[in-house]
């Protein structure tokens, strides 16, 4: 029988540290399962709620909700963004949800490198999964820069998936911190405005998909050159 690898140990202790933690205290399993049935009520004032609830900890119990909902895919995080814009203005809401929203990145990325495909299949989906490789397949190195600017695509699927690879660190995070800055402002900055109507929301997400176009269409000149160049 072949030995065990001592940090195959320490990753299968912690994983099953964690998993005894929900099932055996019932105040880690009510607060987890609190912070899931928040999220799918999708209400933005019950989460506005509950992080002001905690007093002058709410910036920080933000942020580590947001990590939750990066780890928990495909929780909305959108939902945290309009929260912080509305209770900490849309600038310093922006910050709070970027810096935390890389945080979450950075944690799903290594968790795919450290634990594998099926324990990120079990964390999101396997055919969530799937999508995101043929994302990666088909945009190569760019593919992280623009499935941040796609608002329809999980940022956490894309973080894990990216740990799967062989892309370093530094390579993850330029572009997941320059793709996700667009979506982040506009999210932040319609959070603050919409009150009562949608009008904000509606442009925001507009200006969105022409940055995503926008992009697209870089890259394909880009490539087209390319192309023309290898010809010559």
């Amino acid at each position: 029988m072949k030995k065990i690898k001592k940090s195959t140990w320490i990753k299968l202790i912690i994983a099953l540290g964690l998993v005894l933690m929900y099932l055996l205290i019932p105040e880690i399993r009510f607060k987890i399962n609190q912070i899931i049935e928040l999220f799918s009520k999708l209400d933005v004032e019950a989460i506005k709620e509950y992080i002001l609830s905690f007093g002058i900890w709410a910036p920080i119990i933000s942020f580590f909700l947001m990590i939750f909902q990066s780890v928990a895919a495909p929780l909305p995080a959108f939902l945290i963004t309009f929260a912080n814009a509305g209770l900490f203005g849309w600038v310093k809401g922006a910050i709070l949800s970027w810096t935390s929203a890389m945080a979450g990145a950075v944690l799903c990325f290594y968790i795919a490198r450290i634990y594998g495909r099926n324990t990120v299949e079990k964390l999101t989906s396997k055919f969530a999964l799937e999508e995101i490789d043929d994302f990666f397949e088909r945009y190569g190195n760019y593919a992280i820069l623009i499935a941040r600017l796609l608002p329809f695509i999980s940022f956490d699927i894309v973080s894990y998936a990216a740990g799967l690879t062989s892309m370093s660190l530094w390579s993850f995070l330029w572009a997941t911190g320059l793709g996700q800055l667009p979506a982040t402002i506009v999210y932040s900055y319609a959070g603050e405005k919409l009150t009562g109507g949608t009008k904000t929301f509606v442009t925001g997400l507009l200006i969105l998909f022409a940055v995503s176009a926008l992009v697209f269409l870089i890259k394909k000149i880009w490539d087209e050159k390319n192309k023309k160049g290898c010809n010559k």
